[in-house]
């Protein structure tokens, strides 16, 4: 795959698409197509396939009775014609309003323009009439003919409410098109089209503005998309429309699954538009995942039955780097707004402590063993241990808390072990593994036992393994169960240490909570104060520990300080590629161009016309190509054999969990060959 090519959007099916807002006039069907094709234009010009324009945007809303007047009507045909001589130099779909006269009746229509012709023309199906609305007295609802197909402008074109339209060389992006009212009722034309096929839903609307209808629209659209597993653009009128009785705020929208993409400013004097690169792919996944999905296409069977689908091609501009323009969060697993950071490590915190409640009440245990390293995970899980403690009326010196230095711990983790069970007033007890560890290794007849200095994977696990001994056998004394603190990111990487060892508890409060998570988790703890000022203090100097197991003597050795990051990769790295791989199944090809666009330098100007703010840490294409094949060799390859049998833990997020028994089952002995043939296509 050539540079130009994997840096386009277009090559991990993605499809920017825009939402415009022109200023129109009233009746004068001339200045409205001329304002349309213009915004047309700048759409093309950023990379759009596909425009969305508002609700008989041609001849405007508010003609009323002028609906009724040939010349009128004559005037916006005259106008479609314009508009569909320039979509012949255009590479992109246009959907542009307008009334149309089909068999004796007048109806309120959206015509679907590409290529230099109209492909199809879809009627609106539900023309409200209360309140401040009366199309009825104009307009007839699509139901009122039979008509399958019309005669437009010297051709034959598609018509009905049951139209579908696919982008033949873009086959994710079939999109529907329906008319203001038709999105607020019961059961939308839009929810059919979607169980039809369709993965980008457009609203033509006018919608006036009142006092909270603008957030009401969020909710709308949002709940459509959600529902429909679909992307949803709208766009309304805005300004030049009549205020003989109403005002009118030009509100754009483009969400997907429910997330907001973009939105415009209302009330704007100037013609405008929205833009977001939807992810189709993402849509499709989701809706193969969510099998109800399907069942209700089944169940609908009837309804799906009357959609036909009309295919045509659009020059893709896939000759040049075109970056996404929606913004991919460096972590995933963690929302970037501070607000809602908080309330997502509220939930997730609540959501350990409840499960740990739960198995201690049904065990009919008041006491946990926990192992104490110092570090990131242990420390995190004794905070939860202490608050279920708490949620039970129990005293906190029921957590049995064993901090076990070995041939490697060094006096900073040792420390800060020490601090933590205090602060969190467990019942603290230290215990030396060396003596049994050497035991072991002289019945080994290790080298290290006869005094040289061999480090290797059984030295290693060693260690590991009489921790967790030592655990399972202080819970059987103490009539308590043991507390895992091994999380999802280890268990991705494989990167903990089998059976015997840190991959064994009766209960794992962290093994669905990934390691960028539980360090937020962790800073939040200490910027509350929940465990006073000693506490956050403690709890800071634990996050600004290097990650390590502390199994291999390092500098006092003379040998390299033991980094977990300098085998596995950046967490921050392999987090993001666990989470697009895991909860998407995407290609790496598309996961390494998503972590491109969210990890690059921008300083270097690695994309065109880009703004130049220079991120603090950042991952050029080879980094981020290196780290994703260490991904997936341990993910696909080495690593499953110890997720297929990992004790209970909650599930936290829909992020996914790797217990057999929730979102991941996958054979043990797999290979990882076609993951590392895709990862090949990257660009070196």
């Amino acid at each position: 795959m050539t540079t130009n090519k994997f840096l386009n959007l277009y090559s991990h099916d993605f499809a920017r698409v825009a939402v415009a807002v022109p200023n129109c006039r009233v009746a004068d069907p001339a200045f409205n197509a001329a304002e349309t094709i213009r915004l047309a234009r700048r759409a093309q010009e950023q990379g759009a396939v596909l425009a969305a324009f508002p609700e008989l945007g041609l001849s405007a809303y508010t003609c009323d009775d002028l609906f009724h007047q040939r010349a009128l009507l004559d005037a916006c045909e005259a106008a479609l014609a314009e508009v569909v001589a320039a979509s012949a130099e255009l590479s992109l779909a246009m959907i542009v309003g307008l009334p149309l006269r089909v068999e004796h009746q007048l109806f309120n229509c959206a015509a679907i323009v590409a290529g230099g012709r109209i492909q199809g023309i879809v009627p609106k199906s539900y023309p409200p009439n209360y309140g401040e609305f009366y199309e009825l007295r104009q307009f007839s609802p699509a139901e009122n003919t039979a008509v399958r197909e019309i005669s437009l402008l010297g051709a034959r074109v598609p018509f009905g409410a049951g139209l579908l339209f696919e982008v033949a060389n873009l086959p994710l992006l079939r999109f529907h098109a329906e008319i203001c009212e038709d999105v607020w009722v019961p059961i939308p034309p839009s929810s059919f089209a979607a169980l039809a096929g369709a993965s980008v839903l457009v609203n033509l609307s006018a919608s006036n503005a009142l006092v909270g209808k603008a957030a009401y629209r969020h909710q709308l659209v949002a709940q459509q998309s959600a529902r429909c597993v679909s992307a949803y653009l709208f766009t309304s009128a805005g300004k030049g429309e009549s205020s003989t009785d109403l005002a009118w705020d030009g509100q754009a929208l483009i969400y997907e699954n429910g997330e907001l993409l973009a939105e415009s400013e209302r009330f704007l004097d100037a013609s405008h538009l929205i833009f977001a690169d939807i992810d189709l792919e993402r849509l499709s996944r989701e809706r193969m995942r969510q099998t109800t999905f399907g069942q209700s296409v089944r169940r609908h069977a009837a309804e799906v039955a009357k959609f036909d689908v009309v295919r045509f091609e659009l020059a893709l501009p896939l000759d040049q780097a075109l970056p996404l323009e929606r913004k991919v969060e460096r972590f995933p697993y963690v929302p970037a707004d501070s607000k809602r950071r908080d309330e997502r490590c509220t939930e997730v915190y609540n959501i350990q402590v409840q499960a740990l409640v739960q198995r201690l009440s049904s065990s009919k245990l008041s006491k946990v063993v926990i192992g104490v390293s110092g570090g990131l995970d242990s420390t995190h899980a004794l905070l939860v241990c202490a608050k279920a403690m708490d949620r039970l009326n129990l005293p906190r010196a029921n957590i049995l808390a064993y901090t076990m230095p070995g041939f490697a711990t060094s006096e900073r983790t040792l420390q800060q072990a020490r601090q933590l069970m205090q602060v969190v007033g467990s019942t603290a007890a230290e215990i030396d593994i060396r003596p049994s560890c050497l035991q072991m290794l002289k019945d080994l007849g290790h080298p290290y036992a006869a005094g040289q200095e061999q480090y290797d994977i059984t030295f290693e696990n060693v260690q590991a393994g009489e921790r967790t001994n030592h655990l399972f056998r202080l819970a059987n004394f103490h009539h308590a169960i043991v507390i895992g603190t091994g999380d999802l990111s280890e268990l991705a990487l494989g990167w903990c240490t089998y059976g015997v060892g840190d991959h064994m508890s009766h209960y794992n409060v962290n093994a669905s909570v990934p390691k960028t998570l539980i360090s937020h988790l962790v800073r939040w703890v200490a910027d509350t104060g929940a465990i006073g000022y000693l506490g956050s203090d403690v709890l800071l100097k634990v996050l600004d520990t290097e990650i390590s197991p502390e199994l291999v003597p390092g500098k006092a050795s003379g040998k390299p300080e033991q980094i977990t990051e300098n085998v596995i990769g950046p967490y921050e790295l392999q987090d993001f590629n666990l989470y697009y791989i895991l909860r998407y199944g995407f290609a790496p090809s598309k996961v390494a161009f998503l972590a491109f666009s969210a990890w690059h330098d921008k300083s270097k100007g690695s994309w065109p016309h880009e703004d130049k703010a220079v991120a603090r840490n950042q991952y050029d294409l080879a980094a981020i190509k290196r780290n994703l094949g260490i991904f997936l060799d341990r993910f696909f390859r080495s690593s499953q054999f110890k997720r297929s049998c990992v004790p209970n833990a909650p599930k936290v997020g829909n992020g996914g969990s790797l217990s057999p028994r929730g979102d991941w089952r996958a054979p043990s002995d797999s290979e990882a060959t076609v993951w590392l043939e895709d990862l090949a296509k990257i660009p070196d």
